[in-house]
């Protein structure tokens, strides 16, 4: 695979485990458990991507993301036990491209390291003039091959549910009423009493085992419609 991957978290365990899952993917990993050994190692090698925890025992992630950003471009993910908004607005405010709360599968990290470095990898060579693949915290879905995957295991979405996937990723960070997403699948006239996208999207949560109570990709705004961030 050839990309090196510095991780940096004090809770060795934690660092071990994701350094197994990281070498196991054959991605060459320089582990750390101070910001201090870590910033000597991103002036010393060159990396591909940077794993870092927030809370160090000296210097915490976000002054390692800083630093980082001073001289460097290749995506950054922090870890953090805080689940506040405002932690994760400050590290993606700092330059931070993507954010992941512990406890975590370890297997999550390893699909958004991989997420991060392909979109990295399309922006730099310039490849993509019209968006034909999204990839979202582990979420993959492409339009040409029609295939969608899940922390790198397929889904198996019909033609309406792959187009709603479609339609969200496409308008991320928007919020899309249930009146838009229906005419834009459908191309239909939206009726106020039409429960289809409600019922699709609960399928959709299912096949993506997204808790409709806490979900963790395609979001309700109650009144308003369906997101994804």
């Amino acid at each position: 695979m050839g990309e090196t991957v510095l991780i940096v978290d004090d809770e060795k365990e934690i660092a071990d485990l994701l350094e197994l899952y990281l070498k196991n993917e054959g991605f060459t990993v320089y582990k750390y458990y101070t910001g201090k050994e870590a910033l000597a190692c991103i002036n010393s090698n060159k990396l591909s991507l940077a794993v870092l925890d927030v809370m160090l025992p000296d210097i915490d992630g976000f002054r390692i993301c800083q630093k980082i950003r001073e001289k460097y471009f290749f995506p950054v993910i922090m870890l953090t036990a805080k689940v506040e908004d405002m932690d994760k607005i400050m590290g993606l405010t700092l330059g931070a491209d993507d954010y992941i709360t512990k406890p975590f599968n370890p297997l999550e990290v390893v699909a958004r390291v991989k997420t991060q470095l392909r979109r990295y990898m399309r922006y730099n060579t310039a490849e993509e003039a019209e968006a034909f693949e999204y990839d979202i915290r582990g979420l993959t879905i492409n339009k040409e091959t029609h295939q969608c995957l899940l922390y790198e295991k397929e889904l198996s979405l019909t033609p309406i549910e792959f187009s709603i996937l479609w339609y969200l990723c496409d308008h991320r960070g928007k919020v899309v009423s249930s009146e838009e997403l229906f005419e834009a699948v459908w191309q239909e006239k939206f009726l106020d009493n039409n429960n289809t996208v409600m019922a699709h999207i609960g399928r959709l949560r299912e096949k993506m085992q997204d808790n409709s109570k806490n979900p963790k990709f395609v979001k309700t705004v109650w009144g308003v419609g369906y997101k994804i961030e």
